[in-house]
């Protein structure tokens, strides 16, 4: 029992000092994910800025990000020059830590509208449906590298694309709102990614430092098992010296 309870103690105290020590390595109390997240996005803001005088290229299979963030504002932005509005579609999921490892993105026309017909409820005049199946997707996956990749890319839409009087493809007020909605979820999917990734490194230099404790707490108590026995030893034979 009281090697148990030394134990405790021991490791009470070390595993205090690890986790003070790794808490203030990776910012567990005041991570500043939005400056980070505006790093990120800076440098693709100034990517963007240099394509602005230029027409943005078409993307092609095999064409590479830095990012998913990277891909995604890119698509956005051929999007917003061709003439048509982005859905953020499916994505692939590691299934050990949670990260996306492939996103799909596509014409907001994709797909049909769901058919209501029949449904309770008074007949209410179907509105005009914004879909019209379309087929314009692009595909993007991340490779060992850490780079992302386009792997499939479908340019053709089945409808007309929104052409302005000066030429220019562009979205009205709605599609641009929506727009700026699509940017804003991408930003904090960048941030979420952020968090999980410096969570994920905290727990394991956690882990190491426990294993690494746990080692050196036993050379601990067995020096301090042998100090108490030689401890015993010295009383015992003082005791005898003095009973003789």
């Amino acid at each position: 029992m009281g090697d148990l309870s030394l134990r405790l103690r021991i490791l009470g105290f070390f595993l205090t000092e690890t986790i003070g020590k790794q808490m203030l390595t990776f910012g567990v109390f005041g991570w500043d994910l939005d400056k980070e997240g505006g790093k990120a996005d800076s440098s693709v803001e100034e990517k963007t800025a240099e394509r602005e005088g230029s027409e943005i290229l078409e993307p092609y299979v095999g064409m590479e990000f830095e990012s998913e963030d990277d891909a995604k504002k890119y698509y956005i932005e051929y999007a917003r020059r061709i003439g048509f509005m982005v859905r953020i579609m499916q994505r692939r999921r590691s299934g050990i830590d949670g990260r996306t490892l492939a996103r799909r993105l596509g014409c907001n026309k994709q797909g049909f509208s769901p058919n209501h017909k029949g449904t309770l409820g008074q007949e209410k005049k179907p509105r005009p449906s914004a879909r019209e199946g379309c087929k314009a997707t692009i595909l993007v996956k991340m490779e060992k590298t850490g780079k992302w990749v386009v792997t499939r890319f479908e340019k053709e839409h089945n409808h007309p694309l929104m052409i302005t009087a000066n030429g220019f493809k562009t979205t009205g007020d709605k599609d641009k709102k929506i727009e700026e909605l699509t940017m804003e979820l991408a930003h904090q999917e960048q941030l979420c990614s952020a968090y999980r990734e410096k969570l994920f490194a905290f727990i394991n230099n956690v882990e190491k430092q426990t294993e690494e404790l746990s080692s050196k707490i036993e050379v601990i108590v067995d020096n301090i098992r042998k100090l108490e026995a030689e401890r015993q030893r010295f009383t015992h034979r003082s005791a005898g010296s003095r009973g003789l």
